[in-house]
């Protein structure tokens, strides 16, 4: 790798590096599609034909954007649509004002004391808005139709915020359309939002919180934040103000207070104001809302027992213990179903706490809302949709005044949406941060918490937590960010040929799979290994070995437990396989043990490599030995075979209670780190592509090490392919005895002088 290619790596710059999301075509078949649209008959909701969740609410589909993984039909462009000017350059997001003849009108009972020819003048205007409100609305950005969903549009057209109403940013239209994706998907208790500081989320959130709150009828609102009074605040400073701010037409009349401190309640709804109705109420109307919003103290049974339409959770990621958001999330999550039927939504988004402060939750709870992992059912693990949307897109003072980023630094300065002129991109600035912290290492953690352009750098921990270098693992896995994954790691599970146990091992590419490989040898180096008094024993030992740390109970009470992990590692070696090389992850609790540990066994034989096993939990040393492959377990290193116990000669393995081993195995982690990961030189990085081993190291505590499954599988991988380093020395006695010789011929022995 040459200087330029290592810049660009640094800068994270890679191909779809900067695309939120792509397009997808020839999803659904040209005739289907035409003549759906033609009866505008596609339901809103997820198409399991189509695999597709449709977001449209006038019957028709569009274009179909991924966003995270995530599949969502849009509307079908029209033809013409609302445009500010003519010329490209002058079409932008503009908000308009509400009519001054409007703006007088405070309630729906002064609308209907209003003339009816004042009221047929104005009922146009009301229905469109309600429609926008609706089915959301399409604008000309730059000579592109862009559309923006119903909430996305109640934002930006009636949302009065901080700094007056909101600016329209290409970020932001994309988390709506992922929101309004999670609240279309029947199988989405909502989204779970990983953001950089000052992203406009609370006011976003704020906005849905209103939005939904004066639509619907019998519903109850909920707000959660990290502290009670960060919710209390967000409802009075925010929530209300944006209710009370409403056109009347929008607007319910409120029961109590104008300014609440607990609650806001609307009794009376705002009826869509149409031709039909406009001079007449019924009762049905005046009275049947019942809506609440409302928020709670932070605690694990927030909300508990209680049903929500929508629950607005800001700034999970910054819980601090005790208080725990896996916990209350489990808890909140059985507010938003009734049995098997999703009835809420939940709009969840943070930054995220240093690990060590809460931030170890918020990350579990995040990658559990991988939307690629999903259980029979259809649903996450958690329920929820993961999304992240980098720094460069959101960053303030980068935003153009079509609302989107600018990245890089342009040759010539380009107006931003706050009217000042953009003079270097986002990326460049922040670069120009990180250089500027690079010495002061917690500063810079922080930084990247709070300005993530990686996932990695959102859930960056302290760095006084390790015991490693972490300036190195850092630099690895922001590398690893730096690459396309899919060039270089294979997800997949390993099978018996046919069936057949105990014959060939195949490697099966799967994305669901529970081994991520970087390298698998050549077909002759496969499979190998050979029979010795009837036991079977590896043929590719001089290439590599496996180090795992097992578990012996199938399941735990509440579906906890650590994972059984499993590394494979090579050593240096003259055949056609990487040298000093991690090629295998696995870090996974299937549901039984004898699955794992027939998981790990089939990878022992497909590579054809020893594997060490800590023998504190001996079943997966027993199922080696019982299916014959006692050959494939290690011996520990640190001990003569004269030396080892009755059970080590049996089964092998290593202890992982001996403090030696313990130190022993730090110092194999330590010194790789030091050896082959993060920047080797000006021009050369490390090649450990498995972030998720990386991260584990970052957090490693030798005093505890009860959590580190990686952690502690990896290094047994590098022990046992440095194996030499551990052989105990002989003793040699200092004490020099002389015997006596003598020489026996004759028939007397005579003493040798």
């Amino acid at each position: 790798m040459d200087l330029i290619e290592l810049t660009q790596n640094k800068d994270l710059q890679k191909e779809g590096q900067n695309s939120l999301f792509t397009l997808l075509h020839d999803v659904i078949p040209k005739n289907v599609l035409t003549s759906k649209n033609k009866a505008k008959s596609w339901a809103y909701g997820y198409s399991e034909k189509y695999d597709v969740v449709v977001i449209s609410k006038d019957g028709t589909v569009g274009d179909i954007v991924v966003i995270q993984g995530f599949r969502i039909a849009l509307p079908k462009t029209p033809k013409e649509c609302l445009q500010r000017h003519k010329t490209n350059s002058e079409q932008y997001w503009e908000r308009k004002e509400l009519p001054k003849a409007l703006a007088k009108i405070q309630s729906i009972f002064q609308w209907n004391d209003k003339a009816t020819e004042f009221k047929n003048q104005w009922v146009d205007y009301i229905e469109g808005e309600f429609d926008r409100r609706e089915y959301g609305m399409w604008f000309k950005s730059n000579g592109v139709h862009t559309y923006i969903t119903g909430a996305h549009y109640m934002y930006l057209q009636w949302t009065s915020i901080d700094v007056g109403y909101p600016d329209f940013r290409e970020a932001n239209r994309l988390l709506f359309l992922f929101w309004e994706g999670c609240k279309a998907d029947k199988r989405s208790f909502g989204m779970d939002y990983l953001k950089i500081r000052r992203s406009g989320f609370s006011f976003m959130s704020s906005s849905e919180c209103v939005n939904t709150g004066t639509l619907a009828k019998d519903a109850r609102i909920g707000i959660l934040s990290k502290t009670g009074s960060d919710s209390k605040k967000m409802f009075t400073d925010k929530v209300v103000p944006i209710a009370n701010r409403l056109p009347f037409f929008f607007k319910p009349i409120q029961d109590g207070m104008d300014k609440p401190k607990t609650e806001l309640a609307f009794r009376i709804p705002a009826s869509k104001i149409t031709k039909k109705n406009m001079f007449d109420s019924t009762d049905d109307e005046l009275y049947g809302l019942d809506t609440t919003i409302d928020w709670k103290n932070t605690d694990d049974n927030s909300y508990d027992g209680e049903k929500l339409l929508l629950l607005v959770h800001d700034e999970s990621g910054k819980w601090i213990k005790p208080n725990n958001i896996l916990n209350n999330w489990r808890v909140t999550k059985t507010c938003l179903r009734l049995g098997s039927k999703i009835i809420g939504k939940c709009m969840m988004g943070s930054t995220s706490n240093a690990l060590s402060k809460g931030g170890d939750n918020f990350k579990k709870l995040y990658e559990d809302s991988d939307v690629f992992d999903r259980n029979a059912n259809g649903q996450t693990k958690s329920g929820l949709y993961s999304l992240f949307i980098p720094m460069e897109w959101n960053m303030e003072g980068f935003i153009d005044r079509f609302g989107m980023p600018v990245f890089h630094t342009p040759s010539n300065p380009v107006l931003g949406i706050d009217g000042e002129f953009i003079k270097k991109g986002a990326i460049d600035y922040w670069q120009d941060e990180v250089d500027s912290l690079k010495n002061d290492a917690d500063a810079l953690n922080e930084y990247y918490r709070q300005f993530p352009r990686t996932e990695s750098h959102a859930f960056r921990d302290e760095s006084k937590q390790s015991i490693f270098n972490l300036t190195k693992i850092y630099q690895q896995i922001d590398y690893n960010d730096s690459i396309i994954m899919d060039h270089h790691l294979t997800r997949g599970n390993f099978s018996w040929k046919n069936g057949a146990q105990d014959t060939e091992v195949m490697f099966n590419p799967d994305i669901r799979g529970r081994f991520y490989i970087s390298w698998t040898p050549e077909k002759n180096l496969q499979n190998r290994n050979e029979t010795r008094n009837g036991i079977k024993f590896p043929s590719n030992k001089h290439i590599g070995a496996f180090g795992c740390d097992s578990y012996d109970i199938s399941g735990v009470v509440g579906g906890g437990g650590s994972n059984g992990a499993l590394h494979g590692k090579t050593m240096f070696t003259m055949e056609n396989a990487p040298s000093n090389e991690f090629f295998l992850e696995y870090i996974a609790r299937p549901q039984t043990a004898e699955i794992f540990f027939e998981d790990v066994l089939k990878a022992c034989v497909f590579y054809g490599m020893p594997i060490l096993i800590e023998n504190n939990k001996p079943r997966l040393l027993y199922h080696f030995k019982n299916r014959g492959y006692r050959g494939f377990c290690m011996n520990r290193p640190d001990k003569h075979y004269t030396k080892l116990s009755k059970t080590e000669k049996e089964l092998g393995g290593i202890p992982n209670s001996s403090e030696s081993v313990k130190q022993a195995h730090a110092s194999a982690i330590e010194s790789y780190i030091e050896e082959h990961i993060g920047f080797k030189s000006e021009q050369e990085v490390g090649d450990c592509v498995f972030s998720r081993t990386l991260e584990d190291w970052a957090k490693f505590d030798i005093s505890n090490r009860t959590n580190f499954d990686a952690s502690i599988s990896s290094g047994l991988a590098i022990m046992a392919t440095q194996k030499h380093l551990y052989i105990p020395q002989k003793i040699v006695s200092k004490i020099k005895v002389n015997f006596a010789r003598y020489s026996n011929k004759g028939t007397n022995s005579e003493i040798i002088r």
